[in-house]
């Protein structure tokens, strides 16, 4: 068995043989039915399955947050590769190192924030999923580069829920504090030339 497999996954698996394995022997041994075999299947057709369902799918969730899933589709190994660049200066690589989300920083960055933003998000995910294996599969990351682009501009929103543009530290900087409302309302973005650009410089594609 994987021995990378977390205490959860373990967990779901183990319901899973379990409720196998009650089944396989009341269909071979066929015994009668009474109050120890109704107590059986109890746990083999309800609660083993219930308890694998859910923390499966807590634990995919859990997994589809982390950037190794997102390296997983070969065509994003260039923003992948970058995050995990231990000495680079972009912003995927500097958010890639922070300690508090960095193994995951590729969803808390790109994640919809509000009321429904995990919905959102795993919506768009399952988006990615379909254009992967509909048009991205057979082609290069090199060649995907030049087509893969956000679905729409990149929100400021999602950088102000770490960096408030409120606190003393970030007025100090004179680019911030002249272009605070320009900022908040979305009209310049953090992630351009002109700040602190492109999050995933080394994955754009090259200038003619």
């Amino acid at each position: 068995m994987n021995a990378n497999l977390s205490p959860l996954a373990l967990f779901s698996l183990a319901c899973a043989v379990c409720a196998a394995a009650i089944l396989v022997g009341y269909l071979v041994l066929r015994p009668p039915i009474d109050g120890h075999t109704k107590v059986w299947l109890l746990l083999g057709l309800g609660v083993f399955p219930i308890l694998a369902a859910l923390s499966g799918n807590v634990e995919g969730y859990e997994t589809t947050r982390k950037r190794t899933f997102c390296a997983s589709c070969h065509v994003m190994s260039p923003e992948t590769s970058d995050s995990d660049n231990l000495h680079g200066t972009s912003l995927s690589s500097r958010h890639g190192r922070n300690a508090l989300f960095g193994p995951e920083n590729c969803y808390v960055c790109h994640e919809d924030y509000g009321m429904y933003g995990t919905v959102i998000t795993k919506l768009g995910g399952l988006k990615h999923v379909w254009m992967y294996y509909r048009y991205y599969r057979n082609v290069s990351a090199q060649d995907a580069k030049k087509t893969i682009a956000l679905y729409k501009p990149y929100p400021n929103d999602n950088c102000m829920q770490c960096h408030s543009t409120t606190l003393d530290l970030w007025k100090a900087v004179p680019d911030h504090k002249s272009a605070l409302e320009a900022v908040r309302a979305d009209r310049v973005s953090c992630a351009s030339s002109g700040c602190h650009g492109f999050a995933h410089p080394n994955a754009r594609p090259e200038s003619p």
